[in-house]
């Protein structure tokens, strides 16, 4: 029964060349969802702050979730430059699968 479950390949070597360019997109797309949570947290966090001002008498409990939100932001602001340099590997070692070289002229 577990077999019909768990549908498990058994993955032979595969030595096709890497999709360079499907690699770059993922990491891209990766990059902007990093982006986009740095931005949701940091305003997260904003809010927070400024639910502590008007509320003293919940004011650590709006201090704490600034502080969480704001670990987010770093966080997913961290993953998001982790994913843009992963995208910029890719595109390097396509560049460098394919003979690609780099001419830099000075006009």
């Amino acid at each position: 029964m577990a077999d019909k479950l768990f549908h498990h390949h058994n993955k032979e070597e595969d030595n096709s060349p890497p999709d360079y360019k499907r690699e770059e997109k993922e990491h891209k797309r990766h990059e902007h969802l990093g982006e986009l949570g740095a931005v949701g947290a940091g305003a997260y966090a904003l809010d927070e702050k400024h639910k502590e001002k008007k509320d003293p008498e919940h004011a650590h409990k709006h201090q704490l979730e600034e502080e969480a939100a704001a670990a987010g932001a770093v966080g997913a602001g961290g993953y998001g430059f982790h994913e843009h340099h992963e995208k910029k590997d890719d595109k390097k070692e396509e560049e460098e699968a394919g003979g690609k070289k780099h001419h830099h002229h000075l006009f």
